[in-house]
């Protein structure tokens, strides 16, 4: 009994059809190779995925891929939109960092960044105070939420004439005309002001989003700890928040190096181009002058702002969340 129970305690795999171990390892590549074959259900899902992601893929390399490479490549020749364009090279880039309009306008797009950038705050503000269960807090919401959907020709014209030294808002508050539109100091200024209008709507609604997926068992539990106020918000509701914010500030950002709708409907990039940003530039050149290269040049420029920026806070956002 003894010797059939040790045998079979030392033969027993090998007699029960599973290979030992060093059949295993023996016939490992082969065995290996078998198990990381996908399934057919796993060779099914991927083609499907596939398939579904292909009319995007499609969709963005015809209508941005595309479009970028051939800009790029359109920045290297001089043409007119009509006649056969001509190679130029570099001049393109050249007489553009050596003209002084467009100086102004890269200063005049770093105001519109600096100033841009206090429409997440404010919308975050607004948000928190319509996040209430109030009476009458629809109503609120409706008059907050009105200016995003309204155009920028809409917008530029409320606000050109409220700024109307003759009959504007403005001169009926301060009891005097400021011409603040025709005066080169006060022009960019003024046009900011009325973009922060719809921006800040637009950043209230990602926080009011935002705010409906906070933890409520964190924050109940900070209130038992004692948190309020300031406190309760810098260090229970933002953290959470950090998504929301890092979203209103990418867009923020996008949206004022590529304004370009109030500029036009307000003050044309005047006056004497004091107000004109790169992207009313490169459409003043393209549209007015027929100089469709050297616009191409202006969209490469403001590009790689663009794209430095957004890689760089890709590159944090990557390295918060690993």
């Amino acid at each position: 009994m003894s010797h059939s129970v040790s045998r079979h305690t030392v033969t027993g795999p090998a007699d029960s059809g599973v290979p030992a171990s060093g059949g295993a390892l023996r016939g490992g590549p082969p065995a290996l190779a078998h198990r990381r074959r996908p399934s057919p259900t796993a060779r099914r899902q991927r083609r499907a995925a596939f398939l579904f992601l292909a009319p995007a893929c499609v969709m963005v390399a015809v209508y941005v891929v595309w479009p970028i490479l051939s800009t790029i490549r359109l920045s290297f020749f001089n043409w007119d939109g009509m006649t056969e364009p001509v190679f130029a090279g570099l001049a393109n880039y050249v007489e553009l960092f050596h003209t002084p309009a467009f100086y102004t306008a890269l200063k005049n797009n770093l105001i519109w960044l600096l100033l841009f950038l206090l429409a997440p705050p404010m919308g975050l503000a607004v948000a928190l105070y319509l996040n209430q269960a109030v009476a009458g807090i629809r109503i609120v919401k409706s008059l907050f939420f009105a200016p995003f959907v309204l155009s920028g020709v809409v917008v530029g014209l409320i606000f050109s004439w409220f700024y109307d030294p003759t009959f504007g808002l403005l001169a009926l508050i301060l009891g005097h005309g400021v011409p603040v539109l025709g005066d080169a100091r006060y022009a960019t200024f003024g046009i900011v002001f009325a973009a922060l209008w719809p921006q800040t709507a637009y950043c209230m609604i990602l926080y009011l989003t935002g705010l409906t997926s906070l933890n409520a068992e964190q924050i109940e539990a900070a209130r038992m700890e004692g948190a309020r106020g300031w406190s309760l918000l810098w260090h229970v509701i933002l953290p959470q928040l950090r998504p929301t914010t890092f979203m209103a500030i990418v867009v923020t950002v996008i949206g004022a190096l590529r304004s370009f709708d109030l500029i036009s409907v307000m003050t044309g990039g005047g006056p004497f181009e004091s107000s004109t940003v790169l992207a009313y530039y490169m459409y003043d050149q393209a549209i007015k002058y027929y100089r469709i290269g050297y616009s191409a040049a202006v969209a490469v420029v403001l590009f790689a702002i663009m794209l430095v920026y957004i890689v760089y806070h890709l590159r944090r956002m990557l390295r918060a969340e690993q």
